[in-house]
């Protein structure tokens, strides 16, 4: 992040996990942090956070978040945005960073009625050990800077690509039933759950680590962990099909189906 390009204070409206995330991966380490204003919603982790990091200050109000802040993140719970957000005023020298699922920023424009520039960001819980790449759209200097910060940052063309990434970040739940049903198997066959649950995350972190690795494709890191015959051949070929991949495409078409409507914020659950 250059000098011109550095953000020194930095609102967020919404403190949950992922604004939790967000402070913690801005806040930790040495390279310093920018002042940080948080929004009394999620009370608990806003003081937590603001008794950990210098620099870190609970707002009276919502409004207090956005007067004293360059950029403002807006991270509430899609149902609670018109509670939150109705009657703010955002001048215009702010930008606004949308992290709404669900929430375009067409929709959110009418909601803050501001000239603003506006930033939809899908930033996920590891930007809090800066090691999440982000999706943005559209470019902005000043949010891609800080978001590269927090582990790297997809600037992406439009909001059509931008809801193809939303709605791959749909499956992450799904990764880790798939996690908590394999220690189920194990302690189902006689396993203690805590020895099958410690196996399982070492595994798969494991596995994860060589993600890092992006000069195979996932293709080819799939095939150089198979035996012909083996063990994981077998499970990926009676499991995981053609029928179940055909089967997820079409679970994300649907749900990409749903994020390209107009209005479908009001559409999905949360």
């Amino acid at each position: 992040m250059t000098k011109e390009e550095t953000v020194k204070r930095i609102g967020i409206i919404g403190v949950g996990e992922i604004g939790r995330a967000i402070v913690t991966g801005l806040c930790d380490g040495d390279d310093g942090s920018p002042e940080v204003f948080l929004s009394p919603r999620g009370a608990r982790t806003a003081a937590e956070l603001s008794a950990r990091y210098e620099g870190v200050e609970v707002c009276a109000d919502n409004q207090e978040v956005v007067d004293r802040s360059e950029v403002v993140i807006i991270a509430v719970r899609r149902q609670d945005r018109h509670g939150a957000l109705t009657g703010l005023r955002v001048n215009a020298d702010r930008t606004v960073v949308n992290v709404m699922a669900g929430v375009a920023d067409a929709e959110l424009r009418r909601t803050l009625a501001t000239a603003a520039p506006l930033v939809r960001a899908i930033p996920l819980p590891a930007v809090r050990e800066r090691y999440s790449v982000t999706v943005t759209y559209p470019a902005n200097p000043l949010v891609d800077a800080l978001f590269e910060r927090l582990g790297g940052v997809l600037p992406v063309a439009d909001e059509a690509a931008f809801n193809v990434f939303s709605a791959l970040t749909g499956t992450l739940t799904t990764h880790y039933s798939y996690l908590a049903t394999l220690t189920s198997w194990a302690a189902g066959q006689g396993i203690a759950h805590g020895d099958a649950d410690r196996y399982i995350r070492g595994l798969f972190q494991g596995v994860g680590r060589t993600l890092d690795n992006g000069t195979r494709s996932l293709h080819q890191l799939a095939a150089d962990h198979e035996t012909p015959g083996g063990n994981n051949e077998r499970i990926r070929t009676t499991w995981f099909g053609p029928a179940a991949s055909e089967a997820l495409h079409r679970a994300l078409d649907g749900l990409l189906a749903d994020l390209r409507q107009p209005g479908a914020e009001d559409l999905l659950t949360p």
